[in-house]
């Protein structure tokens, strides 16, 4: 008798037999691209902004907070917006510049190339002559050949090429939506102590809840800790831009 498969479909990732006769859904997370991009954005929105309407706070005027915090997050956006572009434009290029280089070496270097495949995959127990049927048909198409060595020899995939633009809106929205959290209660306080009490609030249960979310898509197992980290990393960044303008007044005087 044939023995269960395994399946992961329950929610808490566990493990359960399943008969050889019915049919197996795996479940994948397909958009890391993403989620990464607003994770970058909304985790520096959240921090750099908070923690400089908490230094700017310290001069007790908040049109001071709400003006300079609107130039950062403008900056801010611009600047995340054009490095998440840059980011993704310097993976296309890459790709493409190993793709031409990787074309160049099938077509001039076959045999090292046959080599290299048989070293690929020999770690998985397939000796040159399991392998042999695999290389001849490679052999009868070098782009497939090349995509072969691309992705296994070089773990590389082509990137979308339109996910330039995609990561530099995503990033800079991110960037700039997390940063409008923070300075919402200078808008309708004119003491800046009360405003930075309830930014300071407002903005560490968001990193509370952003820090669990992003942990529930990417390591569902360390989601709680996450959120923790994520906070004090935005406390710590509050308390020190604090203090830093407290003690460049105090030298001051």
């Amino acid at each position: 008798m044939s023995q269960p498969l395994l399946s992961k479909s329950s929610p808490n990732h566990q493990y359960e037999a399943i008969p050889d006769n019915s049919q197996h859904e795996e479940h994948h997370f397909e958009s890391p691209e993403i989620i990464r991009d607003i994770v970058l954005g909304l985790s520096d929105g959240l921090t750099v902004p908070f923690a400089l309407a908490a230094g700017l706070s310290s001069l007790g005027d908040s049109r001071v907070v709400i003006i300079g915090g609107f130039a950062e997050l403008i900056s801010g956006s611009i600047s995340m917006g054009c490095g998440g572009y840059l980011a993704a434009k310097s993976d296309l290029d890459h790709y493409d510049t190993e793709r031409r280089r990787e074309e160049w070496e099938v077509k001039n270097c076959l045999n090292a190339e046959i080599q290299e495949i048989v070293d690929i995959l020999s770690p998985y127990g397939l000796d040159e002559a399991t392998v042999s049927p695999i290389i001849e048909k490679l052999k009868s198409n070098p782009e497939k050949f090349v995509d072969f060595m691309m992705k296994f020899e070089l773990n590389l995939e082509r990137p979308d090429p339109s996910r330039s633009l995609k990561s530099a809106f995503t990033i800079g929205m991110s960037y700039f939506i997390g940063g409008l959290v923070p300075l919402i209660p200078y808008f309708f306080m004119d003491d800046t102590t009360y405003a930075l009490l309830v930014s300071s609030i407002i903005t560490i249960f968001c990193l509370v809840i952003f820090g669990f979310v992003k942990a529930v898509y990417t390591s569902p197992n360390n989601a709680v800790s996450s959120a923790i980290q994520t906070a004090f990393v935005g406390a710590l960044a509050a308390a020190a831009a604090y203090g830093g303008v407290k003690l460049v007044e105090v030298w001051k005087k």
